[in-house]
């Protein structure tokens, strides 16, 4: 399979966002793994999508927290809260489970608990006092350089952790190749430096250390990965970009 298409695009929005795209859905699926080098690009979309929102509430007079807020309200429509629900799966099954089995079950129980609750509000009100220091151009700046580095080392995540389950997203998904990996690095850390300038390395390397960390602990409580992982190492990853580049 060869490592670049031009429709690989489309195949990673496919997957990341919730959109209506022009695609077929056998091509995307068989895709679906080699089309991660595309993911900081869909990345550094839906930022800078939540960053001119952002933006734009700010210049129409509302306050940076619930600028903040519209802001991360258009940024979970368009991906459909998927990576914010694997974080919830997962902080549910780790503090809840007592075994491997019972993690796993928990994990794929479409109920939210209290673990997952807690989660998500510490993530989004982590969120948006981020999102709230931001404004102008730095803000859609900022988003884009965040989205892209947080979806990048998900390649790498797929390339060498073990799959918890035999089903699943990231199963069907597939592992990307090295090659795709290092495609994917390499791109997001030009995303970066072009709208992140010196701190964008710092908030690949945040993300990255961030998805390590991620993927140690699934390792430990369910003995690998699974699509509601790569969610929670994104959503995790995001914020410790997005503190990375605020800080700097």
């Amino acid at each position: 399979m060869r490592l670049f298409d031009r429709r690989d695009p489309l195949v990673a929005a496919s997957l990341l966002t919730r959109l209506p795209l022009p695609l077929d859905h056998g091509f995307a699926g068989a895709r679906g793994a080699a089309a991660a080098w595309a993911w900081p690009l869909v990345g550094a979309g839906l930022g800078g999508c939540v960053g001119a929102a952002l933006a734009g509430a700010l210049a129409l007079g509302l306050a940076p927290l619930a600028s903040a807020a519209l802001a991360l309200a258009l940024g979970l429509a368009l991906t459909g809260a998927l990576h914010e629900d694997g974080l919830a799966d997962c902080a549910d099954g780790f503090g809840g489970g007592a075994d491997r089995a019972r993690r796993l079950e928990i994990m794929r129980d479409s109920r939210l608990g209290t673990f997952g609750v807690a989660a998500l509000a510490l993530l989004l009100i982590g969120k948006a006092g981020l999102l709230a220091e931001l404004e102008g151009w730095r803000a859609v700046a900022v988003c884009a350089a965040a989205g892209a580095v947080s979806r990048a080392p998900l390649a790498a995540m797929l390339h060498w952790a073990p799959q918890a389950r035999a089903d699943g997203l990231a199963a069907a998904t597939g592992r990307p190749s090295f090659a795709t990996v290092v495609a994917a690095l390499g791109v997001a850390l030009a995303l970066a430096a072009a709208l992140g300038g010196a701190a964008g390395a710092l908030a690949l390397l945040a993300a990255a250390l961030t998805t390590l960390a991620t993927a140690a602990l699934a390792r430990r409580k369910i003995g690998g990965i699974s699509g509601d992982v790569l969610g929670a190492a994104q959503a995790l990853g995001e914020v410790a970009a997005l503190a990375a580049l605020v800080a700097a």
